[in-house]
């Protein structure tokens, strides 16, 4: 592993999901001096319930510049359409040509098996494309990498087929106020769809500081259902609030040293 600064790149379905599932791994890696990029696979067009599609895609590319502009990360959506996303070869090329160009030494994504077909196709097309980092003969166009990245999945709750299996645990509670920093950014989402989706429009204050209190109780009770899906009691009880990664079998491998300086202040639990 390089010595130089760490290249962590996030995959996610949509805009502020690397901000809702690592927003406290990823700010930590920027005050290391990481370089940090945040992609989100689709353009994020299927998530509110009043807007046309068109107006929200412009809009959730300007909340996912802003989220990243307020920690110095780079933020990248692209043109898959939200709702639609399958593990095709044109994606699985697409994420090629990233990991390739950017060389990351940590790659960041949902599991298989996430509740989100988005989340879903994703972590399989990053699965899927895992051994090719390195075959230079598969997508020539883009310079294979000399090390494989290490992978790791991003927590979530489901337990079939295979169950989330935590590996480093962060608690986040000395980044809770930036992660919520980063999620009002995505105002269009937890302002709006999401407690819309969930029957909670109507507990969202209208005024802006109150709109803030309000999402970080929300997100601390989202975290802490979340964390009660693999914190087993036998661990004892982590302060706060926690993001978890369970590493992947089918990416690169180092030392359990390096493996340190890619989850900063996290508990290795496995």
């Amino acid at each position: 592993m390089r010595e130089e600064s760490l290249r962590i790149l996030l995959l996610g379905a949509h805009p502020d999901d690397a901000e809702f599932a690592a927003g406290g791994l990823l700010t930590a890696h920027r005050q290391q001096g990481s370089v940090v990029r945040m992609v989100s696979v689709t353009d994020g067009r299927s998530g509110h319930h009043t807007m046309a599609s068109g107006e929200l895609v412009e809009r959730r590319h300007r909340e996912a510049a802003r989220s990243a502009s307020m920690i110095g990360a780079e933020a990248s959506v692209w043109d898959f359409p939200d709702g639609y996303l399958e593990p095709t070869l044109a994606l699985r090329r697409r994420i090629l040509g990233e990991v390739r160009i950017f060389k990351p030494d940590l790659v960041l994504t949902h599991r298989p098996w996430d509740y989100h077909p988005d989340h879903r196709a994703v972590g399989l097309a990053v699965q899927d494309a895992c051994y090719l980092f390195t075959v230079p003969l598969v997508e020539p166009e883009f310079p294979a990498l000399r090390k494989d990245p290490v992978v790791a999945f991003l927590a979530d709750p489901f337990t079939s087929p295979s169950p989330f299996r935590p590996d480093w645990v962060l608690d986040t509670g000395p980044w809770i106020d930036q992660i919520v920093d980063l999620l009002a950014c995505h105002e269009s989402q937890f302002f709006e769809w999401l407690p819309f989706h969930d029957g909670l429009l109507d507990q969202v204050p209208d005024d802006p500081g109150q709109r803030r209190v309000w999402l970080k109780s929300w997100y601390q009770e989202a975290a802490r259902q979340r964390r009660g899906h693999f914190w087993p009691d036998a661990w004892g009880a982590p302060s706060g609030t926690v993001e978890a990664f369970e590493v992947s079998q089918y990416a690169g491998k180092v030392s359990e040293k390096e493996l340190a300086r890619l989850f900063p202040m996290a508990r290795r639990v496995s």
